[in-house]
């Protein structure tokens, strides 16, 4: 079988349950779950809730009406992956998860508005890196990616029992088992 291709209507409802997803995982959790990270530079949930919100505010709904209105003409501005550091200093948790909230909920009733057709969906748009991209292929790396930050989410608090987890780490390869 072969993958499915775009489609918005299956879509809608993965974006739609992304901040209900991370208010029910994150939300007044012990401090420890939220700020740890799995070391170096990557992103505790915290940092991931953050960036989230700077998507919500300067990517996913931005690029989709520069590519309805401007098509190839104007190449996308480059997304800053590490706003959200300075951008969510001296906020709480709760503030983030409300925020990304909002802002999810207002571009997804401005994505249906639009109401985008095959032929929008094949519009193309010039991303800073990759060039030439469609509108359903930046969609759908909209639901790709929320799905990618999720499934890092959980592997970062699963990780904070790697050594806790004793013997039984062979059996869960959210832990780096094999």
């Amino acid at each position: 079988m072969s993958p499915p291709g775009f489609s918005l209507a299956e879509s809608l409802p993965v974006l739609e349950r992304t901040p209900a997803v991370l208010r029910s995982l994150l939300a007044g959790l012990p401090e420890p779950w939220i700020v740890d990270n799995e070391g170096g530079e990557s992103w505790s949930p915290f940092d991931v809730v953050g960036h989230l919100i700077h998507g919500e505010r300067t990517d996913w709904m931005p690029r989709a009406e520069l590519i309805l209105s401007r098509g190839e003409s104007e190449t996308f501005p480059v997304f800053d992956r590490f706003a959200q550091f300075e951008a969510s200093r001296g906020r709480s948790l709760e503030e983030l998860l409300d925020t990304f909230a909002e802002l999810r909920g207002a571009n997804l009733r401005r994505l249906r508005a639009l109401a985008p057709g095959p032929a929008e969906l094949a519009r193309r748009g010039r991303h800073p890196e990759f060039g030439p991209v469609t509108l359903g292929q930046h969609l759908a790396t909209w639901v790709a990616h929320d799905l990618g930050h999720l499934g890092q989410i959980a592997r970062v608090m699963a990780r904070r029992y790697t050594a806790a987890v004793g013997p039984w780490r062979a059996y869960l390869p959210v832990l780096g088992a094999g």
